[in-house]
């Protein structure tokens, strides 16, 4: 399954109107904003558990970045309540659920190679820079009128609440944008709070996915 796999264009999806589309577990469900694969798969989603719900352990070996946007995400290792981020790198394991239900945006086997920082951030602390390694920044940023950034290594945002009219659309909550690198971001925002990454879009050295050549 490929989808948005192209990275030299610009892509805005408004994630709000997608359809949910189940996963294989029971009561997780998904929306697909990027994909490069089947059920393994290069992929940036937008997931919810029904209450109850729970993903069978397994291990993300191409590493897995999520943001809760709401409920609470769980695992053997904690409760992740909304606004909480994290980076479980290559090599990492876990059960997945959510005892009252949530909503995750996720972002697997998008790691570069020698990517191996864990990291936990709580919602009291998810403000500013999440994450900054010299390859990517992570920051979670509260917008207003116009906003103009130059983008020299590629930006992808989440909007996670407000609104933001940028390429001509209006994103509201849930509202997805990737630009190529050179591609300025300009926008206007109205109390638009974003997620957003300054990093290449695919990096050059990400990990591939197996059975790759």
């Amino acid at each position: 399954m490929q989808i948005n796999t192209d990275f030299t264009r610009p892509v805005i999806v408004h994630g709000g109107q997608l359809d949910w589309v189940p996963s294989p577990a029971a009561g997780v469900e998904r929306k697909m904003l990027y994909r490069d694969g089947a059920e393994v798969a290069r992929a940036t989603s937008i997931v919810r558990y029904a209450p109850g719900s729970a993903f069978p352990e397994h291990v993300h070996s191409g590493g897995e970045e999520i943001l809760v946007l709401s409920g609470t995400f769980q695992d053997e290792h904690g409760d992740y309540p909304a606004g909480s981020y994290f980076r479980n790198p290559p090599g990492t394991s876990h059960s997945p659920a959510a005892a009252e239900g949530c909503e995750i945006f996720v972002r697997l086997w998008q790691f570069r190679e020698g990517d191996t920082v864990q990291i936990a951030v709580p919602p009291e602390s998810a403000e500013g820079v999440l994450f900054d390694d010299g390859f990517e920044r992570v920051s979670i940023e509260d917008w207003q009128g116009r906003i103009s950034r130059d983008n020299a290594r590629g930006l992808e945002l989440l909007v996670l609440s407000g609104r933001l009219r940028v390429e001509g659309a209006d994103l509201g909550a849930q509202g997805w944008l990737r630009l190529p690198a050179g591609h300025a971001l300009v926008a206007e925002a109205e109390g638009a709070r974003v997620w957003i990454k300054d990093a290449p879009l695919q990096h050059g050295d990400v990990l591939p996915l197996p059975g790759a050549a």
